[in-house]
């Protein structure tokens, strides 16, 4: 979510004439278990104590003794919604990206939790309930919201996310894929995708749907930006023998993912469920092919420009992926697709988001 807050911070901060003016409220990330000498087996779960307690405990407490300074709080990350019981009332905000922090209270069987877990997710959603103003991406994630019960529609405000200066269908004259991929990939075709690994992303289907293209377009390769395969996914790709044809890079700095998505045969996003997806409208910016799950939130903010394929139904997504290669699928142009990620603006999401705090 850094960058949907360094986008409204940028956006409010060059507004002409300034509404509101932004400051930064990011402390530093207190490091407690993290210092210690940890077995690199431990050093996960030790950030993630560390994490916990920096969300709890320092962050409200440094909001407390700092809320009198500001007319308006914005919390960028409804994960730590739990600040808003510090914060004034009448003066806050928070932005839901989507309901995943709060799965183990809504969906208790599909997402059994320990109950100090599911604790902290209750004091979390309670925070979020006690704000003046929710903003949320899609009419899919206001559904959810408003179908379990969680806010007031009435203080319920939608703001899609925006496509940043980098993604743009005009090539470089310094394309830096080739120090981005690996010399072995040369000039190869290659499906991407562009996220987390979690298993909402269902990374297991872009990986089995690449295999199956394989048989068919042998000189496919595959690559992921930006997550880190779970053992269950890193046994998939050796049992599927696709190891030396795939390559998995840490995130990347916006011009090399917008490089990437200029580049790629096909941008794929299999997930189940998401709030936005946001390389949706970036990879769309650049021109690219993209194939997406049937799930509302994609149809809500893909529409006609990019390609469906039923949820996890690998004969479906194996056609879409062939159709689209072959230049067969019936979607619109690239112009189509430059025509409809236009339509999403940082501007816009910091304009609505400063005129719902003018209405506190």
């Amino acid at each position: 979510m850094d960058l949907v807050a360094d986008m409204l911070l940028e956006r409010l901060a060059s507004a002409n004439p300034p509404v509101l003016e932004p400051v930064r409220v990011c402390p530093p990330f207190a490091r407690r278990f993290t210092r210690l000498a940890v077995p690199s087996t431990r050093r996960r779960a030790a950030f993630n104590a560390d994490r916990l307690l920096n969300r709890v405990w320092d962050y409200p407490k440094l909001l407390s003794r700092q809320c009198d300074r500001f007319d308006f709080h914005h919390v960028c990350d409804h994960a730590y919604a739990n600040v808003v019981h510090v914060l004034p009332r009448g003066r806050t905000g928070v932005f839901c990206h989507d309901l995943d922090t709060f799965r183990s209270l809504l969906h208790p069987t599909l997402e059994p939790r320990p109950r100090w877990f599911r604790a902290m997710a209750r004091h979390i959603l309670n925070g979020l309930q006690k704000a003046d103003v929710v903003f949320h991406t899609t009419a899919t994630v206001r559904a959810q919201i408003v179908r379990h019960g969680l806010v007031d529609e009435r203080r319920l405000v939608q703001a899609p996310y925006g496509v940043s200066k980098e993604f743009t269908h005009e090539r470089l004259q310094d394309e830096p894929l080739r120090l981005t991929l690996p010399p072995s990939f040369g000039g190869a075709p290659f499906l991407l995708h562009v996220g987390s690994c979690i298993p909402r992303k269902r990374i297991d289907v872009a990986l089995k749907v690449f295999e199956s293209a394989r048989t068919r377009h042998p000189e496919l390769r595959f690559v992921q930006v930006g997550g880190e395969w779970s053992p269950a996914q890193d046994a998939l790709i050796s049992q599927l023998g696709v190891r030396e044809s795939i390559v998995q890079l840490p995130r990347q700095t916006q011009r090399t993912v917008a490089t990437l998505y200029r580049h790629a045969a096909v941008v794929m996003m299999p997930s189940e469920a998401e709030g936005f997806g946001l390389p949706v409208i970036e990879a769309l910016a650049c021109g690219s092919p993209v194939i997406a799950s049937d799930i509302p939130v994609f149809r809500e903010i893909g529409a006609n420009a990019i390609v469906y394929a039923q949820l996890a139904d690998l004969a479906d997504w194996a056609a879409a992926v062939d159709k689209v290669l072959a230049g067969t699928v019936s979607v619109g142009d690239r112009e189509a697709r430059l025509r409809h990620a236009a339509k999403f603006s940082w501007k816009t999401h910091a304009d609505t988001i400063a005129a719902a705090y003018a209405t506190l």
